[in-house]
């Protein structure tokens, strides 16, 4: 279980932790906290709901 409850794949969390380490971050929180505000930021730039939705499904996030 990851921080607030968040459920993360097993085997996903051993890549987390490994790519976290490799690019200094403190841990994986820091990394993971770090990859949402990057994703985020993206979806911020848009100029609408249905942009946004496009990048989602562009991202493979929802079809």
């Amino acid at each position: 279980m990851f921080g607030g409850g968040i459920k993360i794949d097993k085997g996903l969390l051993e890549k987390v932790k490994k790519y976290a380490e490799m690019a200094g971050y403190s841990s994986v929180e820091e990394f993971v906290t770090h990859a949402l505000e990057k994703e985020i930021a993206e979806l911020e730039e848009s100029d609408s709901e249905e942009e946004i939705k496009e990048k989602l499904k562009g991202l493979g996030y929802i079809s």
